[in-house]
C-alpha cells in the first residue's frame, strides 16, 4: 500500500482496522446483541467500504471524463456496479440493524431487498468482467469457462438440495420465492467465480486474489446460513465472514479503479487448466451420487450440461486432428497425403478433351541454407516460399508441401502451355530475394511438369515423370522442364551418377590438377590454381563440368571442398620441402561460403600443416559478392585476418555494381577469357582489359588474365601492365607430378636461355 496516495491508505487502513476490530469483537463471548460490536463496528465497517467503493467509482468516472480511461483502463462499468452491490449489501445490514432495534421482524424485509440486490449488481459485475476476459479468446477458452461455471454450480446445488427442497416444499409465497432466491443467486455467483478463474482471470496478482477470495467467503457463509438457518444466532463468528468478504471485495473494487500494472499478468494459467479438469470430475460425481442418493433435480440437470458442453471441444478436438493429419504444420499448406488423396479426384473431374498439370518443384541448393544458416532459418523460408507460390496460383490449383524442401502444384484444365506460363511466373516470384535473420537470400527452384493424360492415367505415373523433368531441368539450368520419353534414361544415368559420385568422395576418387600462373613482368611462375577432376573408374577423368552439378544439387559441395583445400594445402608442403614456394589458390562455391565456420576450418587446416596463411588464395565469384554483401564482408573479412588472400574469380561477368570493390576485403581480380579471348582482333575489347587492369591497380587490387592461349594477348597483357596470366599458353592444368616435371624443364630452359 505505500504506493497509495496517503488519502487512499489512511481510508482502507481504517476499513482494516475495523473489520479486525469487529471480527475480535464477535470472538469474545457474550449473551446476544452487543451495541458496539454488533451496532458501532459493524456498521462502521460496512458504510467505511461504501465509501471506498464509491471513491473508487468516482476516480473510474473522472478517467473516463478525462479520455485517459481508455488508455489504462480505467473507468469500467464493473466498478461502478461492485460499488451498486456494496452499498445494497450495506443498507440491507442497516435496515436489519433498526428492524433487531426495534424489534419487528418481518420475512421478508427490505432488508432481503438489499440482499438480493447485492446478489443482481454483482453478477452483473462479474458478467461484465467475463465479456471483456472473453473478448477475442478462442472458442475453447470459452467453453472451458461454461464447463468450469456449470460444474461449479452442480457441485453447490448438491450442497444446497437440503435448503432448495424446504423452500419448494413451502407454499408459493413471496417469502418462498425469497427463500429459493438466495440459493439459486449463490449458484449463479459461484458459477461466475469458476468461469472467470477458467478463462484465466480477467486480472493478475494481489488485485485478482481479492476479488476471487471475497466472492468465496462470501459464498461459503451463505452456504452455511442456507443450511443451518435455525441455529444461526446474531453476534457469531459467521457474522464475520460477511464483514471479510465485503472488505476484499472492497479492496478490489479500490485496485480496479487505479491505473492497471501490467507487471505480472499472465498468472493463472493452471488455474484456467485446472478449474475445467475438476468441473467434469464434479459433474460425473454428482451424477454417480444421484444414482446412489437423493440429489435434486436442479443438481443432476447442471452436472448433465457440464459433462454434455465438455464433449464439445473432443468433438472439435476431433476435427481439428483430421485437418492437421492433411496439413503441413511448418507451411499450412496440403501435405503429401492430402494431395495423393484429392488429386485423383480432381483428375476424374477434369472436363472432357481438357487436360490436366502436374508441377513438381524443388528449391535449389536448399541444403546450403540448413547447413550454413541453421534449420530454423531454413524453415522460415520455406514458410516464404509457401506464400509466394500460392499468390501467383488460381483458387482452383492445388499447391502442397510434399516434404523438405519439395512442393507440387496441379493444375486442373490446363494444359502444356498453361503449365509453362505458370512455370514461369512461380519462378519469377522466387527471384525476389528473401529477407531471412536480416541475411538477403536469393532463391530459386527447379520445375517438372507432366500432362495429364497424356503423360499418365494415374497420380503415380505422373509423379514419376514429374520428377524426371524436374532433374532434367536441374542438370540443365533450364528453371523448368516439360516430361519428354528420352527422359527416362537421362534419370536413370543420374540416378546412377550421383550414387557413384558419393562412393568417389568417401573412396577418395577425387584429385587435383594445378594451372600454374605465371608473373608478367619477371616471367616466373609464382603459384598455381587447384582444379578438381574426377578419375571414374569406367568414365576415365572426368571435369568438372560433367559433376559440380551434381554435387550441387544433392548437398555434397561442403565435404568436396574439405577434400580439395586438404590435397591443395597437402600439396603446398610438399613443393615448400622441395625448395618450391608457390602460392595455391582455391575455388570456392557460394554454397560453401555461407558456412559461417568456413574461416575457423580453414585456419585450422592452415595450422596444422604449418603454413603462413598467404600460401592460400581462394577464388569466390561476383554472384555471391553481389547477392549477400553483408554476409560476404563477414566471411571475407574473418579470412583476410587470418593472411589468406581473397580473389574474384570472372571479374567483369556480373551485372551488378562494382561497389563491392571498394567494401569487401579483396586483393586481386580475374579477368575473365571472355575478355581475354577477343582482344587480339577486337580493339573495344583490348579497351575494356586495359581500363579493367587500370582500375585493379587503382584500387591497389592485382590483375590476373584467365585464358591466355597466344602470345600475342601475353604480349598486350604485359603491355598493359597486367601483374598474372594463365592459360593453355603457359601451361593445361595437370597433376602434380606433371607440373613438378614442367616446372623442372622451365627451370633448364631459362638457364640455357641465360647462358646464351
Amino acid at each position: 500500500m505505500s504506493a497509495l496516495p496517503i488519502r487512499r491508505r489512511w481510508s482502507l487502513w481504517v476499513l482494516a482496522g475495523l473489520v479486525l476490530a469487529y471480527t475480535i469483537g464477535l470472538m469474545v463471548p457474550d449473551s446476544g446483541f452487543n451495541p458496539f460490536v454488533d451496532g458501532f463496528l459493524s456498521m462502521a465497517a460496512g458504510w467505511t467500504s461504501v465509501a471506498v467503493c464509491w471513491a473508487a467509482a468516482y476516480r473510474a468516472g473522472r478517467d473516463r471524463r478525462s479520455g485517459r480511461g481508455r488508455r489504462d483502463g480505467h473507468g469500467r462499468p464493473e466498478v461502478l456496479l461492485a460499488a451498486g452491490a456494496v452499498t445494497a449489501n450495506t443498507l440491507g445490514d442497516t435496515y436489519e440493524l433498526i428492524q433487531r432495534g426495534t424489534g419487528f421482524a418481518g420475512y421478508p424485509s427490505p432488508a432481503d431487498a438489499g440482499y438480493l440486490l447485492f446478489y443482481v449488481l454483482f453478477l452483473a459485475s462479474l458478467i461484465v468482467l467475463v465479456r471483456r476476459q472473453l473478448r477475442g479468446s478462442t472458442r475453447t477458452m470459452i467453453l472451458d469457462s461454461v464447463v468450469g461455471s456449470l460444474g461449479a454450480a452442480s457441485l453447490l446445488a448438491v450442497l444446497l438440495t437440503p435448503a432448495l427442497n424446504a423452500a419448494v416444499a413451502k407454499p408459493p409465497t413471496l417469502g418462498t420465492a425469497v427463500a429459493i432466491a438466495y440459493p439459486m443467486l449463490d449458484l449463479l455467483l459461484l458459477a461466475a467465480i469458476a468461469g472467470i478463474v477458467a478463462s484465466h482471470g480477467p486480472e493478475s496478482g494481489r488485485r485478482w486474489m481479492l476479488l476471487v477470495s471475497g466472492l468465496v467467503i462470501f459464498t461459503g457463509a451463505d452456504v452455511v446460513f442456507a443450511l443451518a438457518p435455525d441455529l444461526y444466532l446474531i453476534g457469531t463468528p459467521l457474522d464475520a465472514t460477511w464483514a471479510i468478504a465485503i472488505a476484499l471485495i472492497t479492496l478490489w473494487v479500490d485496485r480496479s479503479g487505479a491505473p492497471r500494472s501490467t507487471a505480472g499478468r499472465g498468472t493463472g494459467s493452471m488455474s484456467a487448466v485446472a478449474v475445467p479438469a475438476v468441473s467434469i470430475l464434479a459433474g460425473l460425481g454428482v451424477l454417480i451420487l444421484a444414482s446412489q442418493a437423493p440429489v435434486s433435480g436442479l443438481a443432476v440437470l447442471l452436472a448433465a450440461l457440464t459433462m454434455a458442453v465438455a464433449t464439445i471441444p473432443l468433438i472439435g478436438r476431433q476435427r481439428v486432428l483430421r485437418v492437421l493429419s492433411r496439413t503441413d504444420e511448418l507451411t499450412g499448406l496440403p501435405n503429401r497425403r492430402a494431395f495423393y488423396t484429392d488429386v485423383p479426384g480432381r483428375l476424374g473431374a477434369v472436363d472432357a478433351g481438357r487436360r490436366s498439370a502436374l508441377l513438381l518443384l524443388d528449391l535449389d541448393r536448399f541444403k546450403e541454407v540448413n547447413d550454413s544458416l541453421g534449420h530454423d532459418v531454413g524453415d522460415r523460408l520455406l514458410v516464404q516460399v509457401g506464400v509466394r507460390l500460392a499468390g501467383q496460383l488460381r483458387a482452383t490449383d492445388l499447391l502442397a508441401r510434399l516434404g523438405g524442401d519439395e512442393f507440387a502444384v496441379l493444375l486442373v484444365n490446363s494444359g502444356h502451355d498453361e503449365a509453362v506460363l505458370v512455370a514461369g511466373k512461380l519462378r519469377a516470384a522466387l527471384a525476389e530475394p528473401f529477407l531471412l535473420e536480416g541475411i538477403t537470400l536469393h532463391s530459386s527452384a527447379s520445375m517438372g511438369i507432366a500432362v495429364h493424360p497424356d503423360q499418365g492415367n494415374d497420380l503415380t505415373s505422373l509423379m514419376r515423370k514429374a520428377d524426371m523433368a524436374m532433374y532434367k531441368a536441374k542438370s540443365t539450368k533450364s528453371g523448368h522442364h516439360v516430361y519428354r520419353s528420352d527422359d527416362d534414361s537421362h534419370g536413370d544415368l543420374r540416378l546412377r551418377t550421383l550414387q557413384e559420385l558419393r562412393s568417389a568422395i568417401g573412396d577418395d576418387e577425387l584429385e587435383l590438377h594445378y594451372q600454374p600462373k605465371v608473373d608478367l613482368a619477371t616471367g616466373n611462375v609464382q603459384g598455381v590454381e587447384a582444379l578438381v577432376r574426377w578419375n571414374h573408374p569406367t568414365r576415365g577423368l572426368l571435369l568438372p563440368e560433367h559433376f559440380l552439378d551434381l554435387v550441387e544439387e544433392a548437398g555434397l559441395m561442403p565435404g568436396l571442398t574439405r577434400i580439395v583445400l586438404n590435397k591443395a594445402l597437402d600439396q603446398a608442403v610438399l613443393w615448400r620441402a622441395q625448395g618450391e614456394q608457390l602460392t595455391v589458390a582455391v575455388n570456392l562455391s557460394a554454397s560453401s561460403l555461407v558456412d559461417r565456420d568456413l574461416p575457423d576450418r580453414v585456419g585450422a587446416m592452415i595450422a596444422s600443416r604449418g603454413l603462413p596463411a598467404s600460401v592460400l588464395t581462394l577464388e569466390v565469384t561476383e554472384e555471391f559478392l553481389l547477392n549477400d554483401r553483408e554476409r560476404a564482408r563477414d566471411i571475407l573479412t574473418r579470412l583476410r585476418a587470418l593472411g589468406v588472400r581473397i580473389a574474384v574469380d570472372d571479374f567483369g561477368t556480373g551485372y551488378s555494381s562494382l561497389a563491392y570493390l571498394r567494401d569487401l576485403p579483396i586483393d586481386e581480380l580475374k579477368l575473365d577469357q571472355s575478355f581475354v579471348f577477343p582482344m587480339i582482333d577486337d580493339e573495344r575489347a583490348a579497351t575494356l582489359v586495359s581500363s579493367a587492369i587500370a582500375l585493379a591497380h587503382s584500387l591497389g587490387l592485382q590483375m590476373v588474365a584467365e585464358g591466355v592461349e597466344n602470345s600475342v594477348a601475353y604480349n598486350e597483357l604485359v603491355r598493359f601492365g597486367c601483374d598474372s596470366a594463365q592459360g593453355y599458353l603457359v601451361s593445361r592444368p595437370v597433376s602434380a607430378g606433371e607440373l613438378d616435371v614442367w616446372l623442372a624443364d622451365r627451370k633448364v630452359t631459362a638457364i640455357v636461355r641465360g647462358a646464351s
